[in-house]
């Protein structure tokens, strides 16, 4: 049996808004819609682990605005088969908020709760944070990581590709936001700064 996936102490990646849509066209998304399929991928693969879910969103490029983007990452999402979902849950982490490391009491049982959960499912808690106050993000966590301990494996599948999906999201309209300042980095720090740049800032 893999050994049950521990919380960094330092999280790996940060919650961030989804709810940044809009409508006219955006200097980041015209950079997405520029780069080769390769490049677009690769950066795509930190919205979203599936192969197969970055490939499908860079094959059809271009996007007019943000929101065609966001609904067409909404629909890869839902048409991820099994093992897509399984590929993208093994690249994630648990979603620390920043100072839960600060609180030794309840970081304590959130290893432990994250513990039991992979012991029991096989992968990583995913769970969104967005519209969740910072002072409030680990509590909330906590709670999903003990409600969720309870579900069937069917059911928690189900449950984590929905957060999939609403992490794709947010993380989408970060890339677009920054890929303008991180093209012209190398790919390794444009990855980095594309997953982890952005403070969490509620929305």
């Amino acid at each position: 049996m893999r050994a049950p996936h521990r919380p960094p102490h330092v999280p790996g990646r940060l919650p961030i808004p989804a709810q940044v849509t809009p409508h006219g066209p955006h200097g980041g998304l015209t950079h997405l819609n520029a780069l080769p399929q390769a490049t677009a991928e690769d950066l795509l693969l930190d919205c979203c682990g599936s192969r197969a879910w970055a490939h499908r969103i860079a094959a059809h490029r271009p996007y007019p605005d943000l929101d065609a983007l966001l609904a067409a990452s909404d629909e890869a999402a839902y048409d991820l088969a099994p093992a897509d979902v399984a590929e993208a849950l093994a690249c994630e982490d648990l979603p620390l908020p920043p100072d839960a490391a600060g609180y030794t009491a309840a970081y304590t049982a959130l290893a432990a709760a994250h513990a039991a959960y992979e012991d029991r499912f096989g992968h990583p808690f995913v769970i969104c944070l967005d519209h969740i106050a910072p002072g409030e993000a680990l509590d909330h966590l906590l709670a999903g990581l003990r409600d969720r301990l309870g579900n069937d494996r069917e059911e928690e599948r189900v449950l984590a590709a929905e957060e999939l999906r609403r992490l794709a999201r947010g993380r989408i309209a970060r890339l677009v936001r920054n890929l303008p300042i991180v093209r012209s980095e190398s790919p390794d720090t444009a990855r980095q700064q594309s997953a982890t740049n952005s403070p969490y800032v509620p929305v």
